[in-house]
């Protein structure tokens, strides 16, 4: 059955006003996939309609492409298959023990500021920095632009990494770091914690003072970040943090996996000396 529907007089010009004025919208978010370049470009309107300067968003964006290697990543994740005896068996080696007591004796009176100011210990903190980085040795090599740049176009997860590629751009809007420098794991994760970009701007604190909050080579600007991060996830001062616990909850906003989670309670309460 066709319904035929009749519009007449200042009805009608006003259905037409507003058909006008729907056209020429534009999209408030770039859609993923299709012609990358194309793509780029509703970002980058995106990025300026949400604060980021020209300067940064052609600076950092310029010559960008995606990169098939994330993607390859991206696709090979899987589920977490090892067990706790497996992964802290191997994450918490008598060579990682041993290091991160000694790196608290070194920062004893940084990791005492930091418990003062942020209620978390310095084993905990330790325990994040041995298992995300080995202490900083291994912070990864991957551009984070283009990084969050490939996944936001990507598909399968294109409205998170568009999030993320917005706040990567803050990042360097605010004068922490430029796009040189900013370089990290295959999905974003900068500095010697392994901070998104999103928590980078977040929690992310000038602890040396500098002006700047660098994660990827300021220790104390890691350390207190991470401290920061926990205490706004609701971490209890002078609390235990193994399973059951409230803090163990908190450590698995850290990390959602809980085998994750465990070995990292483990090896804290061995830096700890429990």
């Amino acid at each position: 059955m066709c319904v035929s529907i009749r519009l007449f007089g200042g009805l009608a010009s006003a259905v037409a006003i507003l058909l006008a004025s729907l056209v020429s919208i534009p999209a408030s978010a770039a859609e993923c996939g299709g012609d990358f370049q194309t793509w780029l470009a509703g970002f980058e309107r995106e990025a300026a309609a949400q604060g980021i300067s020209q300067h940064t968003i052609t600076s950092a964006l310029a010559g960008v492409a995606p990169d098939p290697n994330v993607i390859s990543r991206d696709r090979r994740q899987g589920v977490f298959r090892q067990s706790f005896e497996q992964f802290s068996g191997r994450m918490v080696s008598a060579d990682r023990l041993g290091k991160g007591a000694a790196l608290l004796k070194r920062h004893a009176a940084l990791f005492s500021r930091i418990e003062q100011q942020f209620g978390v210990p310095g084993p905990v903190l330790v325990a994040i920095w041995g298992l995300e980085t080995d202490f900083g040795t291994n912070v990864g090599r991957y551009s984070t632009i283009r990084s969050v740049a490939t996944l936001a176009f990507d598909c399968r997860r294109s409205e998170k990494f568009r999030g993320e590629l917005v706040e990567a751009l803050r990042i360097v809007d605010r004068g922490d770091m430029s796009p040189a420098e900013m370089h990290g794991d295959w999905a974003g994760e900068i500095g010697q914690t392994m901070f998104l970009p999103s928590s980078y701007v977040k929690y992310a604190v000038d602890y040396d003072g500098n002006g700047r909050r660098d994660l990827i080579r300021s220790v104390p600007d890691v350390l207190a970040s991470t401290a920061n991060y926990l205490k706004s996830y609701g971490w209890h001062r002078g609390e235990p943090w193994g399973e059951g616990t409230p803090n163990f909850d908190v450590l698995r906003e850290w990390n959602k996996a809980e085998v994750y989670a465990r070995t990292l309670a483990y090896f804290a309460q061995r830096l700890a000396g429990e």
